[in-house]
């Protein structure tokens, strides 16, 4: 049984979306019996999401708020780094495919290298 069921809901007035303290919609369901849920971190970052059709996506998040993981149910996963001022230093993914940054204090890339076997500096 659905949510929307339980609460025997008249989609006559609407998709149901049900919200958490912040605003932000942590379920919802249409007339078709389609539903997907949220969670959230402190800061309003999806972290999770699940569907009725049986995708689910989890998501990670460093203090900046900058996504560092992803993981989805189709067996793909990708993983970032930052560095101090929120540049994507690494990347990584399920396909093998990886990338990595530097930058200079103010901020501009100087180099980039990847799986594919590019490489480049800037001057």
């Amino acid at each position: 049984m659905t949510i929307a069921k339980l609460l025997k809901h008249d989609f006559t007035k609407g998709i149901l979306n049900l919200y958490d303290v912040n605003n932000n919609i942590t379920y919802c369901e249409n007339s078709d019996g389609y539903w997907s849920k949220r969670e959230y971190d402190s800061n309003g970052k999806q972290t999770y999401h699940e569907s009725s059709n049986g995708y689910w996506s989890k998501r990670e998040y460093d203090t900046n708020g900058n996504e560092i993981y992803f993981e989805n149910s189709q067996g793909y996963w990708s993983k970032r780094e930052f560095d101090t001022n929120g540049n994507e230093i690494y990347f990584e993914n399920s396909t093998g495919y990886w990338s990595k940054r530097e930058f200079d204090t103010n901020g501009n890339e100087i180099y980039f290298e990847n799986s594919n076997g590019l490489i480049r500096f800037y001057w």
